[in-house]
């Protein structure tokens, strides 16, 4: 059995194969469990501390109701926008890409060089949608 061991470590690429196999293991059962734990921790701290100025604010005035009221609807519409917006980016991401290769694919004589068109045409989309679909700063 141990000549077994000793003779996978012997060939460089077994080794290599093996360390690449123990990283991918810590990387599934240690890395991607603990930032998942942190950030659903972040996020539930994130609702204990908007919970609780909500009810700061109610508990201070007559109108702190409508001051809460009002500021949950601004955080809503405030969410929604990004989720669309994001959805818009993502849409113009897209048709750059497959406009850029179906330029590449289409091309009568297979020039690599037309790879350089899906990065151009995503860098384009990018700025089409800043300049003149993006809202205005306020």
């Amino acid at each position: 059995m141990a000549h077994l061991v000793s003779g996978i470590f012997e060939n460089p690429v077994n080794g290599l194969w093996v360390f690449l196999s123990i990283s991918a293991v810590a990387l599934f059962v240690v890395f991607l469990p603990a930032v998942t734990f942190f950030d659903k921790q972040h996020k539930e701290r994130e609702a204990f501390y908007k919970a609780e100025t909500i009810r700061r604010i109610t508990e201070a005035s007559g109108e702190g109701a409508k001051a809460a009221l009002e500021l949950l609807k601004a955080q809503s519409r405030m969410e929604s926008q990004k989720l669309r917006e994001g959805m818009k980016m993502g849409g113009l991401v897209c048709i750059a890409v497959g406009a850029a290769l179906s330029l590449f694919l289409l091309s009568q004589h297979s020039n690599t060089s037309l790879v350089g068109l899906i990065p151009g045409f995503i860098g384009v989309a990018l700025l089409v949608y800043v300049y003149v679909m993006a809202a205005p700063l306020d």
